[in-house]
């Protein structure tokens, strides 16, 4: 799995575990909509750090949080 595909799925967990749509995650993140529908949509596999600490702040959550989680323990090497 890559680093996009792995971000991508641990935000969708965490709209289900706070029952929360993409959409409202967006609006108190303050990303729009498009930014967050494109990383969802797997059409950005280069989110920011930046990004991923505003969609920390609209969830309540350190970026430690996020990245806590088996879903990014055994990503691909990016660097061929």
């Amino acid at each position: 799995m890559t680093i996009g595909e792995a971000t991508k799925l641990r935000i969708i967990e965490l709209c289900k575990e706070k029952k929360i749509t993409v959409n409202k995650l967006a609006t108190i993140s303050g990303i729009t909509q498009s930014t967050l529908s494109n990383i969802v949509g797997g059409r950005n596999n280069s989110t920011t750090i930046s990004t991923i600490k505003k969609l920390c702040d609209g969830l309540n959550i350190s970026i430690q949080a996020f990245f806590n989680s088996p879903i990014f323990d055994d990503l691909e090497q990016e660097v061929q």
